[in-house]
């Protein structure tokens, strides 16, 4: 049995009120868990989300332990969400330094600084070999592992991690030039 689900006969969909229970009696746990994985603003949206896999899940009633199948499908739900929120953030940040994004409370001076930083790490990227600017882009902007980098790339482990070494000393070189 995976994920709660029993190897019976498919059978017709779950009744309406069975889901409203369901929904009422787990609601409160979830998204507590949810809370503490994603945060506050993202929960009740991550929360909409399970249960709307759950509806939408083709076998609703061979499901054995349908509080253990949805809690199965927020886990995923949260670590899919992380696992963006850590993308969007890698494509900030490079290496062990960061570009962070303006607000409202940044000055003028601060942006300007901001995009002349931006621009240079720009530069530093499309002046890489084009093996090792894919390799970069692939792992800081993709988010993907290096393993995954190497077989992409049809490329050993060693030479993704030669060729996001080089991208990141070459943008972190790029930052510490003056200003031109």
């Amino acid at each position: 049995m995976a994920h709660g689900i029993s190897d019976g006969e498919p059978s017709a969909r779950a009744k309406p009120w069975r889901l409203r229970a369901l929904f009422l009696a787990h609601r409160g746990d979830l998204l507590g868990y949810l809370i503490r994985k994603v945060g506050a603003a993202d929960a009740p949206d991550l929360l909409q989300e399970t249960f709307l896999r759950l509806i939408r899940h083709d076998r609703l009633d061979a499901i054995d332990d349908p509080p253990a199948f949805l809690k199965r499908i927020a886990v995923n739900l949260a670590r899919d969400f992380a696992r963006r929120r850590r993308t969007e953030e890698r494509r900030l940040q490079i290496g062990d330094f960061f570009v962070e994004l303006p607000s409202a409370e940044t000055s003028p001076e601060e942006r300007i600084e901001l995009e002349r930083r931006t621009a240079l790490l720009r530069k530093a990227v499309d002046t890489l070999p084009p093996r090792c600017r894919e390799a970069f882009e692939l792992h800081i902007y993709h988010d993907m592992p290096l393993k995954e980098v190497a077989l992409r790339m049809e490329i050993s482990d060693r030479m993704a991690r030669k060729h996001v070494t080089l991208a990141l000393k070459v943008c972190r070189a790029a930052l510490r030039s003056p200003i031109e």
